[in-house]
């Protein structure tokens, strides 16, 4: 069995053969729909992408109104709202039901 190299595997049997597969599956109606939709999203991001860029220019007027003109304050964090509770000295019983202090 001969295997060829990776860049042998698309040659022109195998196009057509990619071409018959993608009619099929999504056949004639809908192949110039989803070129038209591919060439809107490809305009819309390329405008996006100047529209970017055109916002980034440094000699725009108005470009500096979005940067911060003060740093932001900082932000301490939150106080604990309940101290712990103290903790009580351990005491123990007798027999009889009177306290005693720990030994």
């Amino acid at each position: 069995m001969h295997l060829s190299p990776p860049a042998d595997i698309f040659g022109m049997d195998g196009i057509i053969v990619l071409v018959v597969v993608v009619l099929v599956l999504f056949g004639s109606t809908q192949i110039p729909k989803l070129a038209r939709s591919l060439g809107s999203a490809q305009k819309e991001f390329k405008k996006g992408l100047d529209e970017g860029a055109a916002d980034d220019a440094p000699g725009k007027p108005g470009a500096d109104a979005l940067a911060p003109s003060t740093p932001p304050a900082a932000v301490n964090p939150p106080a604990a709202v309940n101290p712990p509770a103290p903790v009580a000295s351990p005491v123990e019983t007798n027999g009889d039901g009177t306290t005693r202090p720990p030994a």
